[in-house]
């Protein structure tokens, strides 16, 4: 079956597209199903997460920017605001390692991003099965040279981080990264397209086939048959990455950017649906106008694309000189692909003709899942086992705690990664 074959066959369940024609009126056509499916995805959407995520607390005094957007944001005094961010990149990373765990990394950088500060430190928290497994040893060694390599080439440090090894985790490893970020409070920009007549820019890199579907098959339960689906996993290019940062950064600080989302979990379709639903605007985006990098891609794929390095900007037209000068001083390659509109709706169109089109808040805002729950009866049996024996010989005891993989020095890891590149480090990996 070819990609554009499975993209016309939605993963969602039958309520959800019950719901979608329902709410259209009408039959979704091929490109709609598949910016649904993108964007419904677990993955985009938190759609069986969201209602649990509410009870935690997210308000404070200093909280300027809370849960909704890329990164959360507090107030640390002076005009100055720190920025963070943390996401699992799991599933590329169970299939491609050293892949999935550098673009997980790219990711969350892209996200600190996207809000006009820049990502000065990074943390990884790890989980794999146990190390006298060969493929957990394949995960764990690729996934620490995905995150270090791609740290290094972007200059920001890898500060710290930990890891756990338990045969739970053999078949579906745990790669969590956080990025921290830094800025100033007047430079803040947010994921907001509310001025209609404003100008959509796409930057970065081009639109390839690569990540197609990644957010559906991050959202699904991994089977054996999971390893086939390495098209789903971006391709990493942090050199490229470095280069945004900069210009990205030059352009917010130039005051030429009015908001700002990066392309990663369903690529355009996120990155615009959402950006026009918190504005309450609508776009129209010429897909004739993207960037790609391959020949004869469908409407479908180029929506849905999660290639790596891109962002979306929205700028004031008389901003659109400057911006570009920006752009072509890093050499930054971009295209300008729409315009924000009064309609509330997402219009897409490809060779002249219409190919989507759905009021924006409709296609960014995903019917909730509800999940029945219950106490897993193995914590009942965890509750009633014995205390094990005070050992006999304590010292070799010691020795062997000492000797185990979830204790032992975690040096081989954290020397991979330049914790010190930006000169901000302080406290370096292994000094606490």
């Amino acid at each position: 079956m070819t990609v554009l074959e499975e993209i016309q066959k939605p993963n969602l369940t039958t309520e959800e597209m019950e719901y979608a024609v329902r709410k259209l009126g009408r039959q979704p056509g091929s490109v709609e199903w598949a910016m649904l499916e993108a964007e419904w995805s677990e993955h985009c959407s938190y759609k069986s997460s969201r209602q649990v995520l509410k009870q935690l607390p997210t308000k404070g005094p200093r909280v300027l920017v809370g849960p909704g957007y890329d990164a959360g944001v507090v107030d640390v005094g002076e005009g100055w605001i720190v920025t963070f961010h943390i996401e699992s990149h799991n599933h590329p990373s169970a299939i491609d390692p050293y892949g999935g765990a550098a673009t997980g990394v790219g990711g969350v950088v892209r996200d600190i991003l996207s809000l006009g500060t820049r990502p000065i430190a990074l943390l990884d928290p790890l989980r794999f099965g146990k190390l006298d497994s060969p493929h957990s040893r394949w995960l764990f060694e690729n996934v620490v040279r995905g995150i270090g390599d791609y740290g290094n080439c972007i200059g920001v440090p890898t500060v710290g981080g930990e890891v756990e090894f338990d045969e739970s985790f053999e078949r579906n490893c745990l790669v969590d990264v956080v990025c921290v970020g830094l800025g100033k409070k007047k430079d803040l920009v947010m994921a907001d397209a509310d001025t209609p007549g404003d100008l959509v820019y796409l930057v970065g890199g081009s639109t390839g086939r690569d990540g197609i579907r990644g957010a559906s098959f991050a959202s699904r339960v991994l089977t054996e048959k999971s390893d086939t689906e390495r098209s789903a996993v971006q391709v990493p290019d942090p050199f490229a990455k470095k280069l945004i940062i900069e210009a990205v950064l030059e352009a917010v600080n130039s005051g030429l950017v009015r908001g700002m989302k990066d392309l990663g979990g369903g690529g355009i379709t996120c990155a615009l649906s959402e950006m026009a639903a918190k504005g309450g605007t609508g776009m129209r985006i010429e897909l004739d106008k993207v960037r790609k990098r391959e020949p004869d891609m469908h409407a479908a794929e180029i929506m849905i694309s999660e290639s790596q390095e891109r962002m979306a900007l929205v700028i004031n037209p008389k901003m659109e000189d400057r911006l570009i000068q920006t752009l072509e001083k890093y050499e930054i390659p971009y295209s300008r692909i729409g315009t924000v509109t009064n309609d509330g709706q997402l219009t897409i169109t490809m060779g002249g003709d219409i190919v989507a089109s759905a009021p924006s808040r409709f296609v960014a805002e995903a019917p909730l899942a509800h999940h029945s729950s219950r106490k897993p009866v193995y914590i009942d049996k965890l509750e009633k086992t014995n205390h094990p024996d005070v050992p006999k010989d304590l010292g070799r005891t010691l020795l062997r705690l000492l000797a185990s993989s979830n204790i032992a020095s975690k040096e081989w890891i954290y020397r991979q990664y330049d914790h010190e590149v930006g000169i901000r480090t302080l406290v370096k990996p292994g000094d606490a």
